[in-house]
C-alpha cells in the first residue's frame, strides 16, 4: 500500500539573515477545521491500521493481556478531611470512577460526590481537574474538560440536596480555590489564543461569571500561574512559576474581599515553594543553595531573606525535593544519588527537635512520594511506594517511631509474581565522564545476559522532570516476551540534582541526546540487549529527544515510539501565539536571540531530517493537543516521507477526539499502549515473540 504523500507548499522563513524553506508549514490550523489537513491525517490513520492489519489480532490479544491486569472492581484507601473520610472506587467495565464520602473509615453514611461516567457520557473525551470541597463541607466545586485542551468548565453542586448550583465557570485552568466564608472562590482564566492561565478572578457564588472580580493578572508570558492554600488555611497563594523564577502572592482566606499582597519581591533566579502552619512560613529555596534548602520566617521577616532562619541546610550530594508540613513534624522528601528518601524531622516551636530519622525501603531503586494527607495535626503520614518490580502500594508511617504499616498494593491481575522479575540501577559512563544512571527492569528466567535479548530503552530529559523507576502493570507484556525494559535518566532530569538538569538544557541540550546515545551503546555492550533489537520510546519532550537520537544515531535503533513529540522546535519557539513558547524560553532558549537560534537549530528534529536510513517510526499524536500542536508530528512525518532512504516502516496515527495527554479513561488509553507493543513486534522476525 502507498504511504500518503502530502503536497508541498515552499513556506520562506527568515530570521538572523538565516532563510529556512517549510514545504509543510501549511499544515498548520488552528481551528482544526481545513478539510485538506483532516483529509490527510484520515489517510494517515488508515495507513497505519491497513499496514498492520495483519497483526490486529495480536493487537488484540495484547489490549486484553493489559486490560486483563487491571483490577475491575477497586477503591482507593478512604482519607481523612474534615468531618468526613473521601475515597474512589472503579467497577466493571466503566472507564472512569466514582467520588465518595463517609463519616468513618469504614464508610458509614457513604454518600455518591461525583459519577464520572454520568458526567462523561455524551462526551468523546472527559477529565474531571480539580475537586475543592467548601470549608463547611456542603458544597462542591469540580473542573471538567470535555475538549482534551486543558480548558475546564468549573459547576457547583450543593452536596446536601445533590442539585447543581447555576453558577458555571467557563475557561479556567481547573483549579477552584475557596474563601473561609463558603461564598467565595478564586480561579484562573486563560489566554483564549495561548492558552496561558494569566488573571485571577474572585467570584461570588449566586452571581453571573461577568461580574466577577479581576483580582491579579500577569503580564509576564513566561510564568505559569497556580492557586493553592496554606497548610493552616489562613492564605489562599497566587504561585507564579517560571523556569528559573518563583513569585508568590496571598489573600486573607478570611477576608476574600482584601487586596493580594506581595509575599516576596520577584528575585531573577530565586526559585522557592512557600507554606504556612501557624505562625511561620516555611520556605524551600534555592537562594544561595543550588539543590535547596529549607527555611522558616515571620509575617514579619519574610520579605527580607537575610532574616530567614535555616532549618536543613543546603547539601551539594542531595537535592531537596519538597516538605510537608504537620504541628510536630516536618516530612522531608530528598533525592541522593537519583534515589528517593524521605527524612522526619521532629520540631518543638519552630526548632528541630531529636536527630531526623529516616524512613526505610528494600529496593535498590524505587519511586516514593509523599501522598494526601490533608490534615496537618496528627503524626502519622502516607507515603505512596513502587518500584520496577513492585505494584503501587500505600503506605502509613508512624512520624515519632518509623515504623510503616501498608495500606494497599495494586493488585495485578492474573499470574504476576513479583520475585520472577528482577531490577538493576547501573551507572553508564558518557563520552564526556558523566555517570548517567539507568534503571532496569527484566525476567529472570527470560534474560540471557549474552546480548540477545531485545531491549526497549525509555528516555524524557527535560524540564528537571524525573522519570523514576515505578510499576507499570503494561510493560510486562514485553517483559514476559523477553524484553529488558531500561529507563535512561538522561541529564535535563533532576535526577542528581539541579545542575543534572542545569547540565541538560539550553545551549548544554546535546548532553541529553549524547547521554541517551551512550547509554543505547554500552547496554547493547554489557549484554543487555541485541545490537539489532533495539527500541526506544518517549513522548512530548521524550518525542523531542527521539526525533533528535535517530537523526543523530539512526543506526543503532530498530524501531522507535514517538508520542505527543515536540519536534518542530525552531518553529513554534520562534512563535510566540503557540501555547507554552513564551513560558519555555528559559528551557529551550529564545531563538529571537542568535545565539540560541543556532543552538535549537542544531539539533531541530525537523529541521535536521536528511537523507539517510531511519528506524521503523510509530508517531502518535492528538489533534486537540494543547502542549505540542498536531502539525509538528504531521510535518515531521511528511518530510520523513520524503527523505528517509529505507523501506522501513512509518506509521503515524492521530486520535481525532483527544488532547496531550491521549485518550481518557482508564481502558481506552490502554490501546495506545497496545498499538506500541504490537508495531515493535511486528518489526521483529515472526520466530522471535510468537
Amino acid at each position: 500500500m502507498q504511504a500518503p504523500i502530502a503536497k508541498k507548499v515552499p513556506h520562506l522563513l527568515s530570521h538572523h539573515g538565516q532563510q529556512r524553506q517549510d514545504d509543510y508549514y501549511w499544515m498548520r490550523d488552528d481551528k482544526r477545521e481545513n478539510p485538506e489537513v483532516l483529509a490527510h491525517l484520515e489517510a494517515e490513520n488508515h495507513y497505519c491500521q491497513q499496514m498492520l492489519s495483519s497483526t490486529a489480532q495480536r493487537q488484540q490479544q495484547l489490549f486484553a493481556e493489559l486490560k486483563g491486569r487491571i483490577k475491575k472492581d477497586d477503591n482507593t484507601v478512604p482519607v481523612k478531611d474534615g468531618a468526613y473520610w473521601y475515597h474512589s472506587e472503579v467497577s466493571g467495565d466503566e472507564e472512569y470512577g466514582r467520588h465518595f464520602r463517609a463519616t468513618s473509615f469504614s464508610g458509614d453514611n457513604k454518600a455518591l460526590l461525583l459519577d464520572v461516567n454520568q458526567l462523561a457520557q455524551g462526551h468523546d473525551f472527559y477529565d474531571l481537574g480539580e475537586v475543592a470541597v467548601s470549608p463547611n463541607e456542603q458544597l462542591l466545586a469540580y473542573a471538567e474538560d470535555t475538549s482534551g485542551r486543558r480548558i475546564y468548565t468549573v459547576a457547583f453542586k450543593d452536596l446536601a440536596t445533590g442539585e447543581l448550583l447555576s453558577d458555571t465557570l467557563t475557561n479556567t485552568e481547573g483549579q477552584v480555590v475557596w474563601a473561609n466564608d463558603n461564598r467565595t472562590v478564586f480561579y484562573v482564566r486563560k489566554d483564549e489564543q495561548t492558552l496561558l492561565g494569566y488573571q485571577v478572578f474572585r467570584h461570588r457564588l449566586g452571581t453571573a461569571q461577568e461580574q466577577d472580580v479581576l483580582v491579579y493578572e500577569e503580564s509576564d508570558r513566561s510564568f505559569y500561574m497556580g492557586l493553592g492554600k496554606s497548610r493552616d488555611e489562613s492564605l489562599i497563594f497566587i504561585d507564579l512559576e517560571a523556569t528559573e523564577t518563583s513569585h508568590t502572592f496571598a489573600i486573607d482566606a478570611d477576608n476574600p474581599c482584601a487586596p493580594v499582597t506581595e509575599l516576596l519581591p520577584r528575585t531573577q533566579g530565586h526559585l522557592y515553594d512557600i507554606d504556612k502552619l501557624g505562625e511561620h512560613f516555611y520556605i524551600v529555596s534555592n537562594w544561595q543553595a543550588k539543590n535547596f534548602r529549607f527555611m522558616q520566617a515571620t509575617a514579619a521577616q519574610l520579605a527580607d531573606l537575610q532574616q530567614w532562619q535555616e532549618l536543613v541546610a543546603h547539601r551539594e550530594d542531595v537535592l531537596l525535593e519538597s516538605v510537608e508540613l504537620f504541628e510536630h513534624y516536618w516530612l522531608l522528601t530528598e533525592r541522593q544519588q537519583g534515589q528517593i528518601g524521605f527524612v522526619v524531622y521532629q520540631h518543638r516551636q519552630g526548632k528541630v527537635a531529636g536527630t531526623p530519622m529516616p524512613l526505610q525501603f528494600a529496593d535498590p531503586c524505587y519511586f516514593a512520594g509523599v501522598a494526601m494527607n490533608p490534615e496537618p495535626n496528627v503524626s502519622k503520614a502516607r507515603v505512596f511506594y513502587s518500584s520496577l518490580t513492585t505494584p503501587g502500594s500505600l503506605f502509613e508511617f508512624d512520624l515519632a517511631t518509623g515504623e510503616k504499616t501498608l495500606l494497599k498494593q495494586q493488585q495485578v491481575v492474573g499470574e504476576f509474581n513479583a520475585d520472577d522479575y528482577a531490577s538493576e540501577r547501573l551507572f553508564i559512563t558518557a563520552r564526556d565522564g558523566e555517570q548517567v544512571p539507568v534503571s532496569l527492569v527484566y525476567r529472570r528466567d527470560l534474560f540471557k545476559g549474552d546480548g540477545s535479548n531485545p531491549l526497549l530503552q525509555y528516555g524524557y530529559g527535560a524540564y528537571g522532570i524525573t522519570i523514576d523507576p515505578s510499576f507499570s502493570s503494561t510493560i510486562l507484556s514485553l517483559l514476559d516476551r523477553g524484553f529488558v525494559y531500561a529507563i535512561a535518566h538522561i541529564r535535563g532530569s533532576e535526577m542528581l540534582g539541579r545542575q543534572w538538569y542545569e547540565a541538560g538544557k539550553l545551549k548544554h541540550k546535546q548532553n541529553s541526546f549524547n547521554d541517551f546515545i551512550d547509554v543505547t551503546e554500552a547496554l547493547v555492550a554489557k549484554g543487555y540487549g541485541a545490537e539489532d533489537k533495539v527500541f526506544a520510546s518517549g513522548g512530548s519532550a521524550g518525542g523531542l529527544l527521539m526525533g533528535a537520537v535517530i537523526n543523530q544515531a539512526p543506526h543503532l535503533y530498530r524501531a522507535i515510539g514517538c508520542h505527543v513529540p515536540f519536534l518542530d522546535v525552531l518553529t513554534t519557539m520562534l512563535d510566540e501565539s503557540i501555547p507554552l513558547t513564551t513560558n519555555e524560553y528559559d528551557e529551550w532558549g529564545n531563538p529571537n536571540d542568535e545565539g540560541d537560534y543556532q543552538t535549537i537549530a542544531a539539533y531541530s528534529p525537523y529541521d535536521n531530517i536528511k537523507a539517510q536510513d531511519y528506524p521503523h517510526i510509530l508517531v502518535t499524536t492528538g489533534l486537540h493537543d494543547s502542549q505540542v500542536q498536531y502539525w509538528e508530528p504531521m510535518k515531521w512525518v511528511a518530510k520523513m516521507r520524503e527523505y528517509k532512504t529505507d523501506n522501513h516502516l512509518l506509521l503515524f496515527k492521530t486520535d481525532m477526539e483527544s488532547g496531550h495527554g491521549g485518550a481518557s479513561g482508564r481502558f481506552k488509553s490502554l490501546q495506545e499502549k497496545a498499538l506500541e507493543f504490537n508495531f515493535f513486534l511486528h518489526t521483529l522476525a515472526e520466530d522471535e515473540h510468537q
